[in-house]
């Protein structure tokens, strides 16, 4: 089974699909990018539905297909879409978490982790 990558964040390099590769033990299908900036004197929701919409995804798919996200650097904007993602597949989807590598001259960010929205909600739920 391949994943398919929607990144709302930096352009990933072949290097962070390696990564991601290893970590989620199965291929990349492919990688959606989509533009994530925002006008900030509209109001955040529409124009985050609207991003989503572009991709084209059917309702069964969103439900069904292996999808891993790399959310948008603004905070608000990854609030409004992790309630979307949630709404349109019934779960919290899995995310990457990138961090700088500080060891070269070139800024780059390599995969830190695949963080499981999903199990993290499940383990807090447990501490109600």
């Amino acid at each position: 089974m391949k994943m398919r990558i929607i990144n709302f964040a930096h352009p990933l390099t072949e290097s962070n699909l390696e990564e991601i590769k290893t970590l989620a033990g199965c291929g990349v299908l492919e990688v959606l990018n989509v533009p994530s900036q925002i006008n900030l004197d509209e109001p955040l929701e529409p124009q985050v539905e609207g991003m989503l919409e572009k991709l084209g995804i059917a309702p069964a798919e969103w439900q069904t297909r292996p999808l891993l996200f790399n959310l948008p650097a603004l905070n608000c904007s990854a609030a409004v879409l992790l309630a979307m993602l949630h709404g349109r597949m019934g779960y919290f989807p899995p995310v990457l978490r990138l961090r700088p590598d500080t060891a070269g001259l070139v800024p780059r960010f390599v995969v830190a982790e695949i963080l499981n929205l999903q199990t993290i909600r499940e383990r807090a739920r447990g501490k109600r």
